[in-house]
């Protein structure tokens, strides 16, 4: 069932630059920070009802580590109703892993790795669905962006649809496509393909993931766009410097057509700085 995002608004903004760790990242605290200020700024969000969990944080519990992740994504969908807007942000390093469920085609999951991977582990696509898809309740929305490495199904949603509106090659059996069906309305944007990877990249002279400032960008120019134009909007501005292709999944059917928001109710828009195109590197999962 769509929302009608009329409730209460959540959001959760995880941000990894692993700092003195091999495979150092740069621009994902940014992209956390970024999306925290997006969200307030033109979708009405609370700042006291959004938790951000960046690497360079002096509070033990604010920074990502697995335990504070695991932890902030039962805080994200506890007491969930009807018509809520949640919002989930991971930008980090992303990979995959042999699948040893059966239920992805490939053969493998996909999964984020907290600051403190080499030590507890990563975390699967198959947790994070459990954790934050399955305990939401009919009508609420859970929109999930993914600004990493192989993320095209990262939270394990059945449906995935191109710019045309037309629903992709299956990517998982029969069986646990009913067995991740849900009546919330959960939407991903994920930053490429599952076997591909997403830039890390610099604009205007700041660091940034490339999909997340795609995303700001395109929904600070026009808030009032498609699924689908949307869509076609962020691969369009991503097109001539970056090989990663964004993705869209949702946990029903859609109509691609119709009209995407994060929240009923649009602000009027404050200022809000986003970064210009500039160089880029890319690095790829640990």
């Amino acid at each position: 069932q769509y929302s009608r995002c009329t409730g209460r608004k959540k959001a959760l903004c995880i941000g990894i630059n692993y700092h003195g760790q091999p495979y150092t990242l740069r621009g994902c605290i940014n992209d956390a920070r970024h999306l925290r200020d997006f969200l307030i700024g033109f979708w009405g969000y609370k700042a006291e009802d959004i938790t951000l969990l960046v690497d360079e944080s002096m509070e033990s519990g604010k920074q990502p580590t697995r335990a504070n992740i695991i932890q902030a994504m039962h805080w994200l969908v506890k007491d969930a109703h009807p018509h809520d807007s949640l919002f989930f942000l991971y930008s980090g390093h992303g990979g995959q892993t042999l699948d040893l469920h059966s239920d992805e085609v490939d053969g493998l999951d996909e999964a984020i790795y907290p600051v403190d991977f080499v030590e507890r582990g990563h975390i699967l696509d198959d947790v994070m669905h459990e954790i934050m898809v399955k305990p939401l309740p009919t009508g609420c929305r859970l929109t999930a962006l993914f600004d990493c490495c192989h993320s095209g199904t990262a939270l394990d949603l059945p449906y995935v649809y191109d710019c045309n509106g037309r629903l992709k090659g299956q990517h998982m059996t029969s069986h646990w496509i009913s067995q991740r069906s849900t009546p919330a309305d959960v939407i991903t944007w994920s930053g490429s393909k599952d076997g591909q990877t997403s830039a890390d990249t610099f604009h205007g002279g700041v660091a940034v993931g490339a999909m997340s400032w795609a995303f700001i960008q395109s929904l600070t120019k026009n808030q009032n766009q498609s699924y689908q134009g949307l869509l076609h909007s962020i691969r369009k501005i991503l097109e001539p410097e970056y090989s990663q292709v964004p993705q869209l999944g949702s946990s029903h059917h859609i109509v691609s057509h119709l009209s995407y928001c994060l929240s009923i109710a649009h602000l009027i828009q404050r200022t809000y700085r986003t970064p210009i195109c500039g160089l880029f590197y890319e690095i790829g999962p640990p």
